[in-house]
């Protein structure tokens, strides 16, 4: 755990609670925008961007250039920028900009703070319906229409009984998508197509399971706090560290995650 000092650990939480503020209003400027272009950043697939990608991510790094000018950003829109505070902030400016294009509000800003060997605070923003969760310093929360209440994840032991949830029902490649399909199987309910949304989920107690692959640095290091933060546990398929990405498996049990772990290592 970060041996930050309590008056670091508040300004790096309110700070990120500042970014995701600046993205909100910039963000729905365009959801639902019928003249919104979205380009494709794949000569081979699709892998859209928009100008609202681009516009909070700048947003966000304009404010860090003022209050943590001296700490490191990796952001999906413009790249990496290197600090000497041995802190980084983590963005992505929309997660989930197939479902933003599409006008599902599944989507979400995702914000982190990094110390070097993991993530120390996240939030997931969705800016449509103004609900916020946050995680790490020992603490866990969710607020928007429902109020403010504390995050903590359930405590389901047996697949028979766990939700769980992925993006998209290929789950990158052919073998982990068969890995994957085996382990939903087992389960009690597959949903699909939620981003990091699923995520949130997890963290607030309504979902048990999340298995991903193919994902980003700047996709999972916010997910990965607010889930540890809420008592949640998320590492890659065999168990090792998963905030560079990749293959994730995030539970809200750890016997749960070691019986799905077992099933994708099978598959």
């Amino acid at each position: 755990m970060s041996d930050l000092d309590a008056d670091l650990k508040a300004e790096l939480a309110a700070v990120a609670h500042a970014l995701a503020d600046a993205a909100r209003p910039i963000a729905l400027r365009y959801f639902r925008d019928r003249e919104m272009v979205a380009d494709n950043k794949l000569a081979g697939g699709f892998d859209p961007v928009t100008i609202a990608d681009r516009e909070v991510e700048q947003a966000m790094r304009a404010i860090l250039a003022e209050r943590r000018p001296d700490d490191g950003i990796l952001g999906e829109e413009f790249g990496t920028h290197a600090g000497t505070s041995g802190l980084t902030w983590v963005l992505d400016p929309i997660d989930g900009t197939r479902g933003f294009i599409s006008g599902t509000p599944t989507w979400g800003v995702l914000v982190a703070v990094n110390e070097g060997a993991g993530p120390i605070y996240g939030v997931i923003d969705q800016p449509y319906i103004a609900e916020r969760f946050s995680g790490g310093f020992g603490t866990a929360s969710v607020d928007g229409p429902m109020g403010k209440r504390d995050l903590r994840v359930r405590q389901v032991k047996d697949l028979a009984e766990a939700v769980i949830f992925t993006t998209f029902p290929e789950v990158g490649t052919s073998h982990e998508g068969a890995a994957f399909h085996a382990l939903a199987m087992r389960t009690k309910l597959t949903r699909y197509g939620m981003d990091c949304y699923a995520y949130a989920l997890l963290a607030a107690g309504q979902v048990d399971l999340v298995v991903e692959a193919g994902l980003s640095a700047y996709d999972v290091q916010a997910p990965i706090a607010v889930i540890e933060a809420a008592g949640g546990i998320v590492t890659n398929w065999q168990g090792g560290p998963a905030h560079d990405g990749g293959q994730i498996l995030a539970a809200g049990s750890r016997d749960l995650h070691q019986a799905a772990m077992e099933l994708l290592n099978q598959s």
